[in-house]
């Protein structure tokens, strides 16, 4: 292999590239021996997800890693957040290999530190790339550590338990609930977390299988939901959950097949995480959820802070206001009783829980949490960037009774409505979300928005 272009594939927050030819066994193990040289770990986790090429690269991994004198504890298949679970609970330093909902040629790799705090490129990413180019370039040096050992170990029990300790579902009602694993792993999770449980499981999608042969593992994308709303419907179930490929997020599909927006979600969440708590607590959420967020959290005793999109922003806010959950629009879900990382089965286990202790259906108990009407996510293909975000900014800003905020690309609020612009960091996008106090008002802004961005 050609030295490689590690700009292509080191991400603001984790590796991910095209297996082999941008990301291969050999770059794994250089990594994995860079990973310990930055961390000074002593001892690391590896875990993998159901694609064809992950088990090797984690094995490559995990030798790099080992040839640098550390210890490598191999959990084998896992989600995401199982290997989250693994960090926190062994106090380890780790390497999830994933590529989360892309489609079955990429892999990559998210790291974290012990206690699964986030490695992005502020935090040890940009100096293991600079190590790994360095490498390439000349070799790499003896280490002076003698090599590590091999473990390997199951963490998926554990895992389930750790889970089902932060949620009591054993008095709920009886629950029929539809899952689509996307063929991803919650086909490997969803078995274990919800065995016991009264649960009614009807799974979809359960085999393992990196070639995603039913859709893409992305739930986000409304294409990719229509086979669980169909059968939600079809089985007469209370819900259907999505969970994507690595399984650290989960969607919601109500009764009717309606999809339940990752903002109700996390204002329930926070409902459930404020009253566990006393009723007092910080609740982060993104500058894109909705207004709904603020308003329930401030309801129910808490205080809400505001931050910008993305893990890695979040975490760090969750550690420095010790915040007890955190939101996101795209269905992420941190929570402080999980190191504060993200976990799609235990954000799902708390809809279950509030939804079978009451007698209503999914929809009227969400309605509560869902106050406003959103756009979604609306990207624009746009040459200038910088150009476009201006143009807008400059048709609002002198409008009477308008703020604008520039916290996290363009943020600009009226009385009765709020959107935000913000530029794609890998194409050449403007991502618009709008919201409102009703459909007819969101339309209104979101066309004129448009407008503008694509004039």
């Amino acid at each position: 292999m050609a030295v490689a272009d590690l700009s292509q594939i080191v991400k603001a927050y984790d590796v991910r590239g095209v297996y082999p030819d941008q990301l291969d066994d050999r770059l794994a193990k250089l990594f994995g021996a860079a990973f310990v040289e930055v961390t000074g770990a002593d001892a690391i986790v590896v875990g993998h997800d159901m694609r064809p090429s992950s088990p090797g690269l984690a094995s490559n991994f995990a030798q790099g890693a080992m040839s640098r004198g550390a210890d490598a504890t191999v959990i084998g298949l896992c989600s995401t957040d199982q290997l989250y679970y693994a960090s926190g609970a062994l106090d380890l330093p780790g390497a999830m290999f994933t590529a989360s909902h892309n489609p079955a040629q990429y892999n990559g790799i998210k790291l974290c530190r012990a206690g699964a705090a986030p490695v992005g490129q502020d935090t040890g990413l940009a100096q293991i790339r600079e190590l790994v180019e360095q490498w390439l370039a000349d070799g790499v040096p003896p280490s002076p550590r003698p090599e590590g050992k091999l473990t390997e170990r199951d963490t998926l029990q554990d895992y389930s338990a750790h889970l089902k300790s932060l949620v009591d579902l054993t008095s709920i009602r009886p629950l029929k609930v539809v899952v689509d694993a996307g063929n991803g792993m919650g086909g490997h999770t969803v078995p274990t977390v919800f065995a016991g449980l009264p649960l009614d499981l009807v799974p979809m999608y359960f085999e393992l299988d990196g070639t995603f042969p039913n859709h893409e593992a992305n739930p986000l994308d409304p294409a990719n939901i229509v086979d669980l709303q169909k059968r939600v419907r079809e089985e007469g179930a209370d819900l259907g959950i999505a969970f994507d490929g690595d399984a650290d997020r989960c969607f919601v599909v109500d009764e009717r097949g309606e999809g339940v927006s990752p903002s109700a979600v996390t204002a329930l969440v926070a409902a459930r995480e404020l009253a566990r708590n006393g009723g007092a607590g910080t609740v982060i959420h993104n500058l894109i959820t909705s207004w709904s967020v603020p308003e329930v959290v401030r309801e129910h005793g808490g205080t809400p802070v505001r931050t910008r999109v993305g893990h890695s922003f979040i975490k760090e806010e969750m550690a420095k206001s010790g915040a007890i959950f955190g939101g996101e629009h795209s269905a992420h879900y941190y929570f402080k009783d999980f190191w504060n990382a993200d976990t799609g089965m235990l954000a799902a286990l708390h809809v279950l829980a509030a939804l079978g202790g009451q007698d209503g259906p999914l929809s009227e108990l969400v309605a509560q949490y869902d106050r406003y009407a959103g756009s979604g996510e609306i990207n624009s293909t746009v040459a200038d960037q910088q150009g476009r975000t201006a143009a807008v900014k400059a048709a609002y800003e002198h409008q009477d009774g308008v703020t604008i905020d520039e916290l996290d690309g363009l943020t600009v609020a009226g009385s009765d409505w709020w959107f935000n612009l913000r530029p794609s960091n890998t194409e050449p996008l403007l991502r618009l979300n709008v919201e409102a106090r009703d459909a007819a008002r969101m339309s209104q802004v979101r066309d004129e928005v448009l407008t503008l961005v694509r004039g």
